[in-house]
């Protein structure tokens, strides 16, 4: 009970047993409260160590109190979430309230990413040693609830696109391809079909309608076989979805039918979906198949049978459509009423016409809407592979071509210019979507910025006038250059959509100083000496309250379909990544300045350069052998044939397990291992190369990859000790880097 209501007694009172006591009584509540509390609650020093943490807090995270206390508040959060604590901290001791609120990541004992929010209070009393204390909340049911919502947005936009295409088609034949289409840029099956449920005098068989993504041709062994896997589908018995459907006993009759039938085409993956009409009967089944397995999932299926539905009115609508023209067809042989019918027609074409518009617009502004989507790292992965095999191949075609044939040797070195274009488009898409470990060097920033003059000029159009200004005795800083130039193009973008009747953009760079007044008032920017570079426009400008939103990701004042909101985002993500700050200065109506701040470089590391090439390819060493982890075939085939050139004896594994057994059988033999980072059947390069190294310590790794992947990749740069060659890489860069390797002590 608190005798005390109005608070503890003044200081000066001569009774100072009474303050000592409501002091004690105040620190035991604290504790009660501390201790039973359903929220994790920790008490951290000036150094930020723990002092306390209850029993909530030890939940959370999976350790045991007396594990906790005495280790750093910073030990259990996310690496890349680090500054981020850093920076909450130093806002509670430096602000006048001591209270900061922020989200961030925990790392679980078990190695469990752990979504937390946090609000950190200062509560030491004046005189005492300065405490903090921390009420730490599991978020992670929210998080889960946020990534269902956009789920289940992301499936009604898909359904809504689906409906929206087909409502206004009325011929069959274009509905049930758009349909089958549809189905297949939804599941990325390899190939679909619609089968009318039609059998033969036997029972035996279905008649195909259409196809996508494979010709008729593919399907000349005639139509399937009445098979249980079939029986589902066409009795209205519900969907069918199998991970390997040639092992599945609803496929086949007795004894079981392995495999497809001659002809076919190869399908492990299956799903079947049954379409059934407004009278209950089933129109047909609309069916997918995938020569990998386990290619379709829960959400596959809940779409497509979304899709079946639509599509089963769509029919039963195009197939009253028909019959409406057949009548329409039959009394317009009626010549008195020619007139009449004619007037009808040509109401409904100008409305069919009408419709069809309306639906194409909103087919295009939905595209619009998925292109970013679809820049991902498993396509770039798939495109660095095939340009690997081009690129290489090519290369191996212009340097053993015979002399005197120019003709030849021009169009070859044509195509090789061609594919090294396409590679810097690739790694600017992996850069967008932020796929690509960061490469820092020493740069000249006025270098830069000159030399994208031409590629500013031919993005932005002629209506926009941009003007450089450059500063005199620029500082270097360290960064990676091609990241840096793709945020100013990101910039220079949005300025250029600011500005729809035209206007003028200015990138300025200067030499500046943030100081500690600047730091204060502008949460993430340290003190220090920064080079900054300015991009402004004439543009439209933002509000205050649109501003301070405008590095949120997904959000965008552009109206649907022009922006996904991603780009000022991955700027700022980029600058901050990077050890930078980023400041938005705009006025309605009066143009928008972006500052990227990046700090000085100080060492006496040289600047960045173009390497010379050598001239001759460094070749092997009598005995030395390279083992080839590669599941791309081609890929694989390239680099093999050019190890073997070089003089190298070359073992070849197309996975994980092969190649450590290869290398277990080569008794030490091999020299080196050159491994894909992506590998088949679950084992990445980085666990190949681990467990090899276990096999012979003493093994040389040099990895290759298409995109990062975090096996070797952290925090955007490469683990410390790893060699990477990326996709597509020549064949002079290959020998150079195995010699490096082999040669290094």
């Amino acid at each position: 009970m608190n005798d005390f209501p109005d608070g503890p007694p003044d200081a000066g009172s001569a009774d100072s047993a009474d303050r000592q006591q409501w002091l004690v009584d105040d620190e035991r509540r604290f504790r009660d409260v501390f201790e039973n509390a359903s929220v994790g609650m920790l008490e951290i020093d000036a150094d930020w160590q723990i002092l306390n943490v209850n029993r909530a807090y030890s939940d959370i995270v999976g350790y045991p109190i007396e594990q906790l206390i005495g280790t750093s508040c910073l030990a259990l959060t996310h690496p890349d979430d680090i500054a981020k604590s850093e920076a909450a901290l130093r806002e509670a001791r430096s602000s006048t309230s001591g209270r900061v609120t922020f989200e961030k990541q925990y790392l679980g004992k078990s190695g469990e990413t752990i979504p937390i929010r946090s609000n950190l209070a200062r509560i030491s009393r004046p005189g005492e040693p300065v405490r903090y204390l921390k009420i730490v909340e599991d978020i992670s049911a929210q998080r889960k609830a946020e990534q269902i919502l956009r789920e289940e947005a992301e499936t009604l936009e898909v359904l809504n696109r689906i409906g929206t295409s087909i409502a206004g088609e009325l011929e069959l034949e274009g509905l049930v391809q758009m349909v089958t289409d549809a189905g297949v840029e939804i599941t990325g099956a390899a190939f679909g079909a619609f089968f009318y449920n039609v059998t033969d005098d036997a029972g035996e068989s279905y008649m195909l309608y259409t196809l996508s993504g494979a010709s008729r041709d593919q399907f000349n062994f005639g139509m399937p076989r009445n098979t249980k896997v079939f029986a589902p589908t066409f009795e209205g018995e519900g969907v069918v979805r199998s991970d390997d459907i040639t092992k599945d006993p609803r496929y086949g009759q007795n004894p079981p039918h392995h495999g497809m039938p001659k002809g076919h085409l190869p399908v492990v993956s299956y799903l079947a979906v049954p379409v059934i009409g407004r009278e209950g009967e089933v129109i047909g089944g609309l069916f997918f198949g995938h020569p990998k397995p386990a290619r379709f999932n829960g959400r596959h299926e809940r779409l497509m049978i979304s899709v079946a539905a639509q599509a089963a009115v769509a029919i039963d609508n195009a197939r009253l459509y028909r019959a409406a023209q057949i009548e329409i067809d039959q009394r317009i042989q009626a010549e008195q009423r020619l007139v009449e019918l004619n007037e009808s027609l040509e109401a409904r074409v100008t409305e069919e016409i009408e419709r069809r518009t309306q639906t194409e617009e909103a087919l295009r502004q939905a595209q619009k809407m998925e292109t970013i989507g679809q820049l991902s790292g498993g396509i770039a992965h798939d495109f660095n592979n095939l340009l690997q095999v081009i690129a290489g191949n090519l290369d191996i075609i212009r340097r053993t071509l015979p002399e005197g044939l120019p003709r030849l040797m021009r169009a070859t070195e044509n195509a090789q210019k061609g594919a090294e274009r396409a590679a810097v488009l690739t790694q600017r898409l992996l850069a967008f979507s932020r796929r690509q470990q960061l490469e820092p060097r020493v740069i000249d920033p006025n270098k830069l910025v000159s030399g994208m003059s031409e590629l500013l000029h031919r993005t932005l159009g002629e209506t926009i006038q941009i003007e450089t200004v450059l500063g005199s005795g620029l500082w270097r800083v360290e960064v990676d250059p091609n990241q840096l130039e793709n945020a100013l193009i990101n910039l220079a973008v949005n300025s250029r959509d600011a500005m729809p009747m035209g206007g003028k953009l200015t990138i300025e760079t200067a030499n500046t100083y943030l100081d500690h007044a600047y730091a204060e008032q502008n949460s993430g920017a340290a003190v220090g000496q920064y080079v900054v570079i300015c991009v402004s426009d004439t543009g439209e400008g933002m509000d205050a309250e649109t501003a301070e939103r405008a590095v949120d990701p997904f959000f965008t004042t552009k109206e649907v379909g022009r922006g996904t909101g991603l780009g000022l985002s991955m700027v700022y993500g980029f600058v901050k990544q990077s050890g930078g700050h980023l400041k938005i200065y705009t006025e309605p109506r009066d143009g928008t300045t972006v500052k990227i701040y990046m700090p000085r470089h100080s060492g006496e590391e040289p600047l960045d350069g173009a390497a010379e090439e050598d001239e001759m390819a460094p070749d092997a060493v009598d005995g030395e052998t390279i083992l080839v982890c590669e599941d791309d075939e081609d890929v694989r085939s390239y680099s093999v044939e050019a190890l073997k050139e070089l003089g190298y004896h070359v073992l070849e594994a197309a996975d994980g397990q092969e190649a450590l057994r290869l290398l277990a059988e080569s008794k030490g033999s091999v020299d080196l291992m050159f491994t894909d980072v992506v590998l088949p059947g679950g084992m990445t390069g980085a666990i190949v190369a681990q467990r090899a190294k276990e096999l012979q310590p003493g093994l040389k790794i040099l990895f290759t990859t298409g995109y990062a992947r975090n096996a070797i990749v952290h925090h955007g740069r490469l683990d410390p000790g790893v060699e990477l060659l990326s996709k597509p890489f020549a064949f002079s860069d290959l020998a150079a880097r195995i010699r490096d390797l082999l040669d290094a002590k």
